[in-house]
């Protein structure tokens, strides 16, 4: 007698873990999930990438550096920042105290000339 009771209650057990199973693979599989998994990979890809490029970008920025030292070094530059560009004309408007600068350029011909 109790050595069918062990087999039923092992069986019935057996069936429950099947059906649990099956079950969690199916939810697994629906299309939501399949939806919500790619997104969550696409957003791991995502960071992982960002975190290699800032990590790369930080490399350049040290070797930049770093060259630009080793340059200065042999060009014998100190360091100090070079002077601004000059500009050609300022206008002054009183009226408003803005100053508007204009580049003037010349060109040698009329380039409509051609049309």
């Amino acid at each position: 007698m109790f050595r069918r009771t062990f087999w039923f209650s092992t069986g019935v057990a057996a069936g429950v873990w099947a059906t649990t199973k099956v079950n969690r693979k199916l939810r697994q599989l629906t299309p939501e999930s399949l939806a919500a998994t790619a997104a969550d990979k696409a957003l791991d890809a995502g960071h992982r990438l960002k975190d290699k490029a800032v990590g790369f970008a930080l490399d350049v920025r040290d070797n930049m550096a770093q060259r630009e030292a080793e340059l200065q070094e042999a060009l014998g530059i100190d360091g100090k920042p070079l002077p601004a560009p000059r500009r050609h004309a300022a206008i002054e408007n009183h009226d408003t105290q803005k100053t508007y600068v204009v580049e003037t350029t010349t060109y040698p011909y009329n380039r409509n000339e051609d049309h």
